[in-house]
């Protein structure tokens, strides 16, 4: 009885996993990397993550003060999702190309993730052939500049040592490496970004994805889910022109910005095709960048597109340091509360079951 009760507890474990998921795309996760996966898996399914660039480290009259949070101020409770930028990692500067001590984005990331919030990772890397800004779009040579065999390969994978180094330092506080999503070479159905999709071959772009994923893995990060991720599309086939593979790619991910009046159409019909095919693949799905204003885009607009699909997080970039601007100026920003009507309507969308935040997910 005892052979015959092991066998049978055996092949129940075995129809359960084949049932659930494969996991992250590494064969060699961590623990932790496979608990975050495994955790955004559930989440997906209970609800919506809500996500803030930045909003850690400043926001629009306030710059890096101990536990502030414009979406703290305004909701009393902290994004379910931070994200941080290392644009000028790569460069040895101590700061980012948005300002931000990448020290004090360390020291972040260390006490978010000890609140059991989710962390995401997102490189504007200068253009390495001009030295010029990532949206330097000059030459269409720039990606086989930097892969092996091409003249920046050398410089570039300098970079790529800056920022595996950076990456080995997020740690927890029993020196573990804190598990995160990275979002690297993003947006690239456009072209406003040197790794764009007509500055370079497809086959380049997947080359890029491929030998990035390679160096980090063998530098001992396997705490990294990595995100697939383009700007708007309209069809499938666009979507995965440059996809790298599913050993590559934990979740597929898309960042598109309401700048009309067929923008939410245009976004249900592509969360639609893309969180399907994460189904399909076993893989996560994320509106990675989104934004736009006006007194029902929260709560009614942008929630009633996301309540159709298995989505596991959103998140709004950042609200731009200015403090002789008006606040609630920036159309793509959270609101600061000045706005009532702005500031309603996120409160609303807060309040909302489908809506995860940083006390739901605790």
């Amino acid at each position: 009885m005892k052979t015959t009760a092991s066998m049978l507890v055996m092949l129940l474990m075995f129809s359960c996993a084949e049932s659930v998921n494969t996991g992250p795309a590494d064969p060699q996760a961590t623990p932790e990397a496979i608990q975050l996966f495994d955790r955004l898996m559930g989440l997906q399914d209970k609800g919506v993550m809500y996500g803030h660039q930045d909003d850690l480290m400043y926001g629009f009259t306030w710059w890096y003060e101990k536990d502030r949070s414009d979406i703290r101020e305004l909701t009393g409770d902290y994004p379910a999702v931070a994200g941080f930028e290392l644009g000028h990692l790569e460069l040895g500067h101590e700061r980012s190309l948005d300002s931000v001590s990448f020290a004090e984005i360390r020291e972040q990331i260390k006490i978010f993730h000890g609140r059991k919030g989710v962390i995401t990772l997102s490189w504007h890397l200068d253009n390495p052939l001009t030295d010029k800004s990532a949206w330097d779009v000059s030459s269409n040579q720039v990606v086989k500049s930097i892969l092996p065999g091409g003249e920046q390969h050398d410089k570039f994978n300098t970079w790529m040592d800056r920022l595996a180094e950076y990456f080995l330092t997020l740690k927890d506080e029993n020196g573990v490496l804190i598990p995160f999503i990275f979002r690297p070479w993003h947006e690239h159905s456009g072209s406003f970004f040197w790794w764009g999709k007509t500055l370079c071959t497809e086959q380049e772009y997947i080359q890029l994805w491929h030998y990035t994923v390679k160096y980090l893995r063998e530098k001992g990060l396997h705490n990294i889910l990595f995100a697939y991720n383009t700007d708007r599309v309209t069809s499938l086939e666009e979507y995965m022109n440059g996809y790298p593979g599913d050993d590559y790619i934990d979740m597929l991910s898309l960042d598109m910005y309401d700048r009309g009046p067929t923008y939410f159409a245009e976004l249900d019909t592509a969360l639609g095709f893309i969180s399907r095919t994460a189904i399909e693949k076993k893989k996560l799905c994320a509106l990675s960048e989104c934004g736009g204003v006006d007194s029902t885009w929260f709560s009614e607009k942008l929630l009633g597109v996301l309540k159709k699909y298995s989505v596991s997080y959103v998140l709004n970039w950042r609200n731009p340091y200015d403090p002789d601007s008006v606040p609630d100026s920036s159309p793509y920003a959270t609101p600061s509360g000045i706005n009532e009507a702005y500031k309603a309507d996120f409160i609303k969308f807060y309040n909302d079951p489908h809506t995860l935040f940083l006390k739901d997910i605790q």
